[in-house]
């Protein structure tokens, strides 16, 4: 079941359970914190299966027109059963009246596997590859930012 939650320090506690079981993608303890802090104020959307929480995706607005994922987490063992789309499909449904696009960024195609399987997935997604950042994060990080167009 896809939800919004509302509350603040829900919206916290559920990004802070999901994002510290997937090391491999939220590891950096510094970026992590700020996700579960910005989600606070965000557009929050959760999943749950049998009264578990299982993942979560957060929207920002990055303009008038635009809006951003955020972040999204699903735990390892929830992950290729269409969660992630489901939890797509209903920020995004929330929002495309509102706004025009939709962004997303994430490192580079070929730098990591993981990675890959998240570039891949917003692919499937729709989304458009935009640009690169080399340095943006990091030499060994560059920042790729795909996008949508919401109309």
């Amino acid at each position: 079941m896809i939800e919004q939650v509302l509350i603040g320090d829900e919206k916290k506690s559920i990004a802070r359970q999901i994002l510290e079981a997937l090391p491999e993608w939220f590891g950096i303890s510094e970026s992590r914190e700020n996700y579960i802090l910005e989600s606070e104020n965000q557009l929050f959307f959760k999943a749950t299966i049998d009264n578990k929480v299982v993942g979560f995706l957060c929207l920002k607005e990055t303009g008038k027109d635009t809006m951003e994922l955020a972040v999204i987490g699903v735990l390892k063992e929830y992950q290729h059963q269409g969660i992630g789309r489901q939890l797509f499909e209903q920020a995004k449904k929330a929002i495309q009246k509102e706004y025009s696009f939709l962004q997303v960024k994430t490192v580079q195609m070929g730098r990591y596997k993981e990675y890959d399987d998240t570039n891949k997935f917003y692919i499937s997604l729709g989304f458009k590859e935009f640009e690169v950042f080399p340095t943006l994060w990091d030499e060994c990080n560059p920042c790729q930012i795909y996008v949508m167009s919401l109309s």
